[in-house]
């Protein structure tokens, strides 16, 4: 019941929000509510405190003794939404995907799968030396074990 009522409010609270949403929603047997955001344009504290508004305002305290945290993902948080792989396109992004992990950029992003475009050097085909030449790799969200944003400073 008092989960329900907590998805219900947040739900209403991301649908008056609509470039939000909703990353993780957790309950603790002890009523401690943990909602993690983000945005197609990131999550400012506004965000945060309007939602938090929208869920802590039309709970009654009397009735449940809670508490509610409301958070951004961080930027070194894996992907879990498709919403955040969108977001990130141009980005460098590292993925594990079977026994492989690559870190390249990301070029293109659908429904079924990501794109990741990166370059190495490999020997020439004929003679001596190394080459660079351009890899793309096609990766259905199915076969993605984690993606992590790279953050180079």
């Amino acid at each position: 019941m008092f989960r329900e009522k907590v998805s219900s409010l947040l739900e209403t609270a991301l649908e008056e929000r609509p470039s939000l949403f909703l990353i993780d929603l957790t309950i603790t047997d002890s009523n401690k509510i943990t909602v993690t955001l983000d945005g197609d344009n990131g999550v400012n504290l506004q965000d945060c405190i309007d939602v938090s508004r929208a869920i802590e305002h039309n709970l009654d305290r009397d009735e449940h003794d809670f508490g509610l945290e409301v958070a951004s993902a961080g930027a070194t948080a894996p992907l879990t939404n498709k919403r955040q792989y969108a977001k990130n396109l141009g980005r460098k992004l590292k993925v594990v995907s079977g026994d492989q992990e690559i870190e390249a950029d990301l070029t293109e992003v659908n429904d079924e799968f990501i794109v990741l475009e990166w370059k190495a050097r490999e020997p020439k085909p004929i003679g001596k030396g190394k080459v660079t030449v351009k890899k793309r790799a096609e990766i259905p969200y199915d076969e993605i074990k984690e993606a992590v944003a790279v953050i180079k400073f």
